[in-house]
């Protein structure tokens, strides 16, 4: 079993396509972790979740946008910055409102995936403070694990930050800076900007390789992506 992690796809589901096509995906016997936020953003979120259900190995990790997601699904709760953030073109993509399984996914999904030492989590940690007391604000939200890691890029010193062998996260979007993730210390930083004009990229978690998705923002029409 091959076991691969996937960044922010904020409802782009044909980069999506692009990754699992481009990475020779085996949805029967591969594993994929999702670092959440595959709501809001791009007008097919709905299609994204469909595609997601169809994979057998899956572990979701909830981000701060399936977060307002599962808030309207419930309860019907919206709020501007989730609607002008990508949460209008998700409401858009389920005109029939959203179906029990995709809400099931995100009820279900975990604020972090610990395996072998290596962590998975939307956002970020406080590495000071064991995880299992740490609040779903830091795991949807905090980016503090991010701005150390760039500042030890920026500054060369790539001792551990955290206690785990290598750590994987979303959220902060890093395609202004490179086409692809960026490893500072233990910490990979894999959101390549799929939510706004960047790509969306698929890592093998064992050999490093990676899949990258065209630029999204070229597979849809102009103005369907976030209002900002």
């Amino acid at each position: 079993m091959k076991q691969f992690v996937v960044g922010d796809i904020h409802g782009a589901y044909k980069a999506l396509i692009q990754c699992l096509e481009r990475s020779s995906f085996d949805y029967e016997n591969d594993q994929l972790v999702c670092l959440g936020d595959v709501c809001d953003g791009w007008p097919e979120t709905n299609q994204a979740i469909e595609e997601l259900l169809k994979i057998r190995n899956l572990v979701f990790i909830l981000g701060n946008h399936d977060h307002w997601t599962l808030e309207w699904a419930l309860g019907g709760n919206v709020n501007d910055i989730w609607l002008s953030q990508g949460g209008a073109n998700t409401i858009k993509s389920y005109p029939g409102g959203m179906p029990d399984t995709h809400v099931n996914l995100l009820q279900n999904a975990r604020y972090y995936y610990l395996n072998k030492n290596k962590l998975f989590v939307h956002a970020g940690i406080d590495p000071e403070v064991p995880l299992e007391v740490q609040g779903p604000s830091t795991f949807l939200w905090d980016r503090s694990l991010y701005r150390t890691a760039m500042a030890r890029r920026i500054n060369g010193d790539q001792k551990n930050i955290t206690p785990y062998d290598e750590v994987f996260i979303g959220h902060t979007p890093i395609h202004k800076y490179n086409d692809r993730p960026i490893k500072s210390c233990e910490v990979w930083l894999m959101d390549t900007g799929a939510g706004w004009d960047g790509t969306l990229t698929l890592m093998n978690i064992e050999t490093k390789e990676v899949f990258i998705s065209d630029r999204v923002d070229k597979m849809y029409p102009p103005g369907s992506g976030r209002i900002k």
